[in-house]
């Protein structure tokens, strides 16, 4: 039997405001991620990507249109159910990190998994597997400003994969790294994902030189998405 895709968006559309001051940020917008994908969206600022992002992620509702995670329909979901949901089952990874600064980087990622309900020695095996195959395995016990960039966006990563989400959604997560960190970080993701360690991956980003590390392309332009 086929397993469901992580991500589907179904004709989703985002207005802000009414009348003749509506922003239609997003406009009929529709795409799916395969298990085992990366997809890149590219596009030029305030065509709408973070929008149709934060829409993926459950954290705006859209005015229009369905979003199904795994097969299942969450755009209904109250608010009630909708934070333990994207805790299981959604991974997020910022451009500026949003790291705790006073836990070390082991205790960055445990606290995702003591949110879900993992803690003691379970958790921290999990973190330490996550800080290593993310080659973070000497900065466990360092605080996020004893790291570099690189590292910081790596553990970002890690702290994202805790939880083995659904989907992994990362809002233009090389943009404060130089060329081979941002090259480095995005194939760690891709690898994650092939390796199942999350079921798909969606990056939002200006960085064309990360491009071809993505299975797929798509083009956002006044809130519209398209091919490449």
């Amino acid at each position: 039997m086929m397993e469901q895709s992580p991500l589907i968006l179904h004709e989703v559309s985002k207005t802000f405001g009414a009348g003749d001051t509506a922003v239609h940020a997003v406009r009929n917008a529709s795409f799916e991620v395969r298990v085992g994908e990366t997809v890149a969206i590219v596009g030029p600022s305030g065509s709408g990507k973070t929008t149709l992002l934060s829409i993926a992620g459950c954290l705006l509702r859209p005015t229009v249109g369905q979003v199904f995670i795994l097969g299942r329909e969450v755009t209904g979901l109250s608010q009630l159910h909708l934070s333990p949901f994207r805790l299981r089952h959604i991974g997020f990874i910022f451009q500026n990190f949003n790291l705790l600064p006073s836990l070390s980087a082991s205790e960055n990622v445990e606290i995702a998994l003591n949110l879900a309900g993992v803690d003691g020695m379970k958790a921290h095996a999990r973190s330490d597997q996550l800080l290593e195959m993310l080659a973070l395995t000497p900065q466990a016990h360092q605080r996020p400003s004893d790291l570099s960039g690189d590292e910081q966006q790596r553990l970002a990563v890690a702290r994202a994969l805790a939880n083995r989400p659904d989907i992994i959604l990362a809002d233009e997560p090389t943009a404060n790294l130089d060329s081979n960190a941002g090259h480095r970080v995005m194939q760690l993701m891709q690898s994650a994902v092939v390796a199942g360690e999350a079921k798909g991956l969606v990056v939002v980003t200006h960085d064309t030189r990360i491009l071809d590390v993505a299975d797929r392309v798509l083009l956002m332009e006044d809130g519209e998405l398209h091919p490449s």
